[in-house]
């Protein structure tokens, strides 16, 4: 039990916390890597560690069916979804997005699960909460007992996943040696940044954070503090924020749109380490920490902990596919 809340346990934790050789002494830093991306079900992923906290409040409220939202190709409506299979229920996801014009990357597996999508085409003043409760509506006109997860599983229950991630990292950490070392942590809608924030703060762990967003906040700051105040109420935590170590220098404009600098990241981590990052969320991010060492904001010599999230299918969508081809395709030699 975990700050009062109980989960459904079907992840194999800890997961690895690897040191990658090749680009440590390439970069001239100490680079470890948490494989959250080594997570069981559909191809796994970070949400999995938040959905372990949701299916439990789930089954305890005795929910049949599970929807979320999220863009058209979510990583973590797919994962939402491959629980609702685990589990015995049902389970929707519900997008307001345009159709990518093909069935790929996460709405291939989505399709392979055998649960529903819902795409609403982009409207002035539609949002997808509003689209939801229609949704959620017309399934419980069907007998169904809905259960909503909230867009990347960030709200108060949903930090818990990363609060208990901290204090996993710290351990493993400890036994390698490490002192202090920074957590990098992509940041989208903040559930897995303020789970690692609360944990390390309430817990006193010895470990520094740092989020590199990728999409635009209007005010990164303000949101974190205001998410923070929402947590520290909903488990009457007894600290006071500490400062939010957060930047929106390396977002490249937008959310998952496709950038050079960012595949050149992810050919990189490939052919130095063979593995594979996705375009949206962790080639943006590992792009703005070679940056930052390059420019001196990461020092030479740090301990570092960059969290693979996942988001792999990624790499499948057109717009993303189309420019890693025309960049890669000489690869193949036809004799």
């Amino acid at each position: 039990m975990l700050l009062g809340h109980e989960k459904e346990k079907f992840l194999y934790l800890p997961t690895p916390l690897e040191k990658l050789e090749n680009i440590s002494k390439d970069l001239g830093v100490n680079f470890y890597m948490k494989r959250d991306d080594l997570t069981p079900l559909a191809m796994g992923g970070n949400k999995l560690r938040k959905l372990e906290y949701f299916v439990k409040d789930a089954k305890d409220k005795g929910a049949t069916f599970l929807l979320t939202v999220g863009g058209a190709q979510t990583n973590h409506g797919r994962l939402t979804l491959a629980v609702a299979r685990k589990y015995g229920m049902r389970g929707a996801i519900v997008c307001v997005d345009d159709y990518p014009g093909e069935v790929s990357a996460n709405l291939l597996l989505d399709s392979m699960m055998g649960l529903d999508v819902w795409l609403k085409r982009p409207e002035k003043g539609v949002t997808e909460e509003m689209v939801a409760d229609e949704i959620a509506k017309m399934y419980e006109a069907r007998g169904e007992k809905v259960y909503f997860i909230p867009m990347g599983g960030s709200n108060e229950l949903g930090i818990l996943g990363y609060y208990e991630c901290a204090m996993e990292i710290d351990k493993q950490a400890k036994e390698l040696g490490l002192k202090n070392p920074l957590v990098i942590d992509t940041v989208g809608s903040m559930g897995t940044y303020m789970g690692l924030y609360t944990g390390i703060l309430n817990e006193g762990l010895d470990l520094r954070l740092l989020g590199i967003g990728i999409l635009k906040y209007d005010d990164m700051i303000g949101y974190a503090k205001d998410y923070f105040e929402r947590v520290k109420k909903y488990y009457n935590l007894d600290v006071e924020a500490a400062g939010f170590n957060l930047t929106d220098k390396y977002d490249r404009g937008a959310y998952n749109n496709p950038v050079k600098e960012v595949r050149e990241a992810m050919y990189y981590m490939a052919e130095k380490e063979a593995i594979i990052l996705d375009p949206c969320y962790t080639g943006k991010c590992f792009a703005g920490i070679l940056e930052m060492i390059e420019n001196g904001e990461i020092k030479k010599g740090e301990d570092i902990v960059f969290i693979h999230t996942g988001g792999v299918p990624g790499i499948n969508t057109p717009f993303h596919r189309i420019e890693m081809e025309r960049e890669r395709g000489n690869f193949i030699h036809v004799i």
